[in-house]
Formats: structure tokens, sequence, C-alpha cells
């Protein structure tokens, strides 16, 4: 359980992140502005590993490279955009509602890079997990789908633009589970896959900077914000997650991952004193029952 007990100390920490990532989405500061700077911050800090470990990324192998991409480039920053600006554009709720096929995603991912091979009864307690984490957002999503008007409107472009956004986003974050512990199993250490994951998230990000898009700015505020962001999540909690799917496989990783959305829920009763409801508390127990099982029976 030590490595499923990590990964959920890392969706505590992510979701800690929201309390400052949100309000300033609200301020009107730009998910791209974010989000660059946080990777560009986060890469001036790995610096001095990349100095110490310099013949070990420049010898890597061509396919280490492409590890690398899919974690950092579309895991950690083309995601992350895309799921952000989906929001954007189609309802909230939808876009929540679509993010649970992550873990289905993140398994059929495992078993066909990872060969990971899965048996009748894993299924069966992923599922129990599956359920569990709509039970946790089932109030934030049946409260936005009564908004929604099911005619052909939902086939406009704008909608369309935001079912791709969301979808790529579902197909990054999932991947970038499996190659993550691809990594791992080559060999890299958690400090040396962070590394490359926000420096090959950076470089992917260069060119929305050169568009104008992101607007930098010398807000002292704004900044310390990012920052405080950048230890919580980026440092504390990418290096415990990684520690955590050290130990664990791609798929159970992925089941672990969905307590991130309980831990938000969490984290709003506990700091915005907005009250847990019965569904939620039934999905987060449906959810420990079904991880600690698949745990507990290697699967």
């Amino acid at each position: 359980m030590q490595g499923v007990f990590y990964i959920l100390i890392a969706c505590l920490l992510w979701a800690l992140d929201t309390l400052i990532r949100y309000p300033m989405l609200g301020e009107g500061i730009s998910a791209s502005r974010i989000v660059f700077t946080e990777h560009l911050i986060l890469t001036i800090i790995f610096i001095p590993l990349f100095l110490r470990k310099i013949k070990l990324f420049w010898s890597a192998r061509v396919a280490y490279v492409f590890y690398f991409l899919i974690i950092g480039g579309l895991g950690s920053a083309i995601g992350t955009l895309s799921f952000t600006r989906a929001f954007s554009l189609i309802n909230p709720s939808l876009v929540i509602l679509l993010q649970k096929f992550q873990p289905i995603i993140a398994i059929t991912m495992a078993a066909i890079v990872l060969k990971e091979k899965m048996r009748k009864d894993f299924i069966i307690w992923a599922i129990v997990c599956l359920i569990g984490g709509g039970m946790i957002s089932y109030h934030d999503i049946a409260s936005g789908l009564k908004d929604v008007s099911f005619d052909k409107g939902l086939l406009d472009q704008k909608f369309l633009v935001g079912y791709g956004l969301t979808f790529l986003a579902v197909f990054s974050w999932g991947c970038s589970t499996v190659f993550g512990k691809k990594l791992s199993s080559c060999g890299f250490k958690e400090q040396e896959i962070m590394a490359g994951r926000f420096a090959m998230g950076l470089i992917c990000l260069f060119p929305i900077l050169l568009t104008g898009e992101i607007e930098m700015d010398t807000n002292v505020m704004t900044w310390s914000k990012i920052l405080a962001m950048v230890v919580i999540s980026g440092l504390l909690g990418m290096y415990i997650y990684y520690k955590g799917l050290k130990l664990v496989s791609a798929r159970v990783g992925a089941i672990a991952e969905m307590f991130f959305p309980f831990c938000a829920v969490l984290v709003n009763w506990l700091f915005l004193n907005q009250a847990l409801t019965f569904w939620q508390i039934l999905g987060g127990i449906l959810l420990l029952i079904g991880s600690t099982v698949i745990q507990l029976r290697h699967y």
C-alpha cells in the first residue's frame, strides 16, 4: 500500500494547488501564463541537476527522449492547457464527466505499452473504483448538465473543439502515467524524471510564448502565487507521485490518481466550508475499498 499512499498524498497536494490556481484564473490571469511560468521556474530549479547529469541526458536513447516528450510535452504542457481551455468552450460539467475516461486510457495504454496483464477480477474492482470516482463528482456533473441543451447545438464547431480538447487532455494524462512508469522502470530517478518532464514541457510551450498570447509582467503577488504552486504541486506533488508510481504498476497508479477529485472535495470542505454530500462520502469509500483490494491482491 506504500505506493498508493504516496500517490494519495500527491493528489492531496494537487488539490491544495487548486485553492490558488482557480482564483488566479478568475482574476483574468491566463492558463497559458500560469502553466508557462510554472515550467520556466521548475526548469530553472532543475538546472543544477541537468549539469550534474549532463552525460545521462545527452546520451539518452531516442526512445527516452520520446518518453519525456509524452510526459512533458503532452502530459505536463498540452494536456493541462487543453483541459483548462475546454472549460471556456463547453459546459464544465461535461469536461468533468469526460475526464472520467482517463483511467480507462491509462489502463489500456499500460496493457499495450508495458504489457501489463489484466485479470478479470482486477477489471471488476477497477469498475468499482470508476463508480466511486463518478459518485464523488456526481453533484457537480448533475447540477451542470441540467443547463445543457441536448440539441444540434452540441455539435457546433465550438462544442466539437471543446470535446476534442478534453479528450486530448484525457489521452495526454493517461499516456503520461504509463510513460512515467516506463521511465521509472528504465532506471531514471524521481528527480531526473521531473527535470526531463518540466524541461520538455517548457520547450513545447515556447511556440505559444512567441505568438504573444502569454503576457508576462512583474507583479510580485502573481509571481509569489505561481511560486507557491510550483512548490506545492510541482516539486512536492510530482516527487511524491513518481516515488509512488515506482512502487506500483501503471494501472494501479491510474486507479490511485482517481483520489484527486475526492481530495479536492475534502480541501473545499476544510478551507471553503463546502459540505460533503452523502454520495461523495460513499464514492470515496468505494474508491478506497476498490484501490485497497487491488493493491493487496497485487493486480
